[in-house]
Order: structure tokens, then sequence, then C-alpha cells
């Protein structure tokens, strides 16, 4: 298994760079910084990884706290790079855009980016400065990491978003960021996977898709933009949204009632049948929208966000059909606890490519739970 390095690991932009490295078969070491710092467990984490990538930061607090803590976190890693037994051969780090402003963040993130360039420099690695405009993605702390995360988390709890600053924003999906973090894109890409909108326009699109899935429907997400907002706005409607309630009409013909109704975007639906104690599933999207509703027998259909323990259950029927969808970056399974065949209705906004399938084995539960 290929490994590298990380700090931050444990924030918004290192739980991103866990579910790419875990569908790419990599190993991500954690390195703890600032007061939490070990050199020893910092050298032997190092050691041996073929990449180090420094996302650890500060970005809050006074002059005097986001300065020296951005450039102490940097002199951390950079002695434990120069005494690093077998250093890596690339050092990367989750700059900024405002690295070359005149702030106190940007003028910190500079000097943190000459720390780790002269000790990449020292033991002969190739330093990668990638400069990351405004990020935005799945579970950002809202009031904190972006002004995306917090429209959000405001328009899933029935909230009034207002724009205070309307400017033009530079945004970045935080997969996307992962991939260019983790080497699997080029720098040279970062201009196009970046898109520009103001931020009245974000809390435009966003308010539009809140309506339309808070009735069940998917909006329009026939651009990569647009399903990566999506999929963001959706990570913040799981404890309110999910289950979906389907309306079921019956008479003397039968039942019928409707499972999905997108609004704009490819789709593929599929169905299936599973055998009594069968389990599907075990594995998660990071960037496939799906739903599944169960049309006839009985199952439990159950999530776990990836780097937590918690896991979600939704007992569901035939007979009161309700539709689940998959938050992305969530492992999920779906489970016959009847005595009969499970029918399923499977649906997904992406065409199956069996070259990228976005499909990443994880089990919901695993060995101890």
């Amino acid at each position: 298994m290929t490994k590298m390095a990380v700090t931050g690991g444990d924030g918004f932009l290192g739980w991103h760079a866990y579910v790419v490295a875990q569908g790419r078969g990599i190993r991500l070491r954690q390195i703890p910084v600032g007061e939490f710092f070990e050199p020893g467990q910092a050298r032997a984490a190092v050691s041996s990884s073929s990449r180090l990538i420094h996302l650890a930061g500060v970005n809050r607090g006074s002059d005097e706290e986001v300065k020296d803590g951005n450039v102490r976190f940097a002199e951390q890693i950079a002695a434990a790079l120069k005494e690093a037994d077998d250093p890596p051969g690339t050092v990367v780090y989750a700059n900024s855009i405002q690295a070359d402003t005149a702030n106190t963040y940007g003028q910190a993130k500079a000097r943190a980016a000459e720390v780790l360039a002269a000790a990449a420099d020292h033991v002969g690695a190739e330093f990668v400065d990638i400069r990351l405009p405004n990020l935005f993605g799945e579970h950002g702390r809202p009031f904190y990491n972006a002004v995306t995360a917090t429209f959000c988390h405001l328009l899933a709890q029935g909230g009034e978003p207002e724009v205070k600053d309307d400017k033009l924003l530079p945004l970045l999906h935080a997969q996307n960021a992962a991939d260019l973090l983790l080497g699997f894109k080029p720098g040279s890409d970062l201009p196009a996977l970046t898109e520009s909108e103001t931020v009245s326009g974000l809390l435009r699109r966003l308010a539009r898709m809140a309506r339309v899935y808070q009735a069940g429907q998917i909006p329009d997400v026939s651009s990569s933009f647009e399903r990566d907002l999506f999929n963001t706005y959706r990570s913040y409607t799981f404890e309110t949204l999910i289950p979906i309630r389907l309306t079921r009409h019956a008479d003397a013909r039968g039942v019928f009632f409707e499972v999905i109704r997108s609004h704009g975007g490819s789709g593929q639906t599929s169905f299936s049948t599973t055998a009594p104690g069968i389990v599907r599933g075990d594995h998660y999207h990071r960037r496939k929208i799906e739903r599944f509703t169960v049309l006839a027998g009985q199952a439990t259909i159950s999530l776990r966000r990836l780097l937590t323990d918690q896991i979600h259950s939704f007992a569901v029927s035939g007979d009161q059909p309700v539709a689940i969808d998959m938050p992305t970056g969530w492992t999920h399974n779906i489970v016959n606890t009847g005595n009969t065949d499970l029918y399923t209705l499977f649906w997904t906004n992406d065409l199956f490519d069996p070259a990228d399938p976005d499909t990443i084995p994880e089990p919901v539960r695993r060995e101890g739970d």
C-alpha cells in the first residue's frame, strides 16, 4: 500500500483527502502539529512516505496567532522532513491565493511556504505549492470554513441566509482540491477546476436547490459544479430530510408511487432482487448521487460517514415507500430482513462507467462493531 504523510488530516480538507486516498489504496499517516507535535512520531510518519502533504493551518484568531501558528506548523514539519531517514520525493503545501496579498493571513501562508520549500530543497524533494481558492464541499463547518457551508447549513435548517459582502468568489470543490494535493490531477488543472460566482449568485443557486430537494426532487445537476454544490448542500440535510416520504396511491388495480423527479442532467435507473439475509452495497461514492427505494419486501438500509463510527439505520418496506439518498463520502448497504425476495429500485445521476465506477468498497460495519 502506498503511504503518504499528512498534517491537518482531521479537518475539513483532511476528510476529503481521506475519501480520495481510501479509493486509491493509499494509507495516510497523520502528523499532529502545534502543541500536539511529537518529533519522533513525525519523523517516523515522514520517513518512507512517497508524499508529504501539509494541510494544517491557522485562519482564525489574532494577527499574532495567525502568523505564529502557520509559521510554527511549517517549521515543525520542516524539522521532521530534514531529520527523516528516508524523506519523501514530493512535498506539497496547501497554500492560499491570499499568499500574494498584504494581509496577515496571506503573509503567514507565504512565509510558511518559504520554510517548507527550503526544507524540501535540503532533502532534494520536489516542492509543490498549490494556491487554493475558496473551498466548498460536504461537511464544511458553518460560520468557519466558508460562506458555502454557512449558506447550506442555514438553508437546511429553514433559515434565511443574508449576503453581507457581495463579491466574486473563485470556488473549488474539496474533492478536486484533494485530487490536486494527492497528485491525481496536475496543478495545471487548477484554473479549469475553479468556478467563479458572486456571493449572491451562490446563494440563489443553493436556495433553488433547497426548494427542489425539500420536495423530494433532484435539482439540475447537469454540470459538475452544480452537482458538487448539490452534494455539498445535501450533506447538511441528512438528519432532517432523510428518509424522503413518497406518496403511495392504491386502488383496485394495484399500487403506484413516484420514485424520482430530476430537473436536469443524466440519470440511470436499475432494479434488483435480493434473497432473504443477503447484503448489497458496503461501498461509498465520491461524487455520485444515489437513491434507494424498496418496492416490495422489507429491508434495513445502513449508512456510516467515513472516519466516524456512528451508523444510521432505516427500516424500510414496500408497503410504506420512502427514498433514501446516499450522501457522498458515506459508506452504505441494504440487507433483506424479510422472508421473501426484496425488490429495490436504484437511481443514480450518472451513467455507469466500468472504467470509472465511483464505487469504492468500505464496510458499513467494521470488525468490532
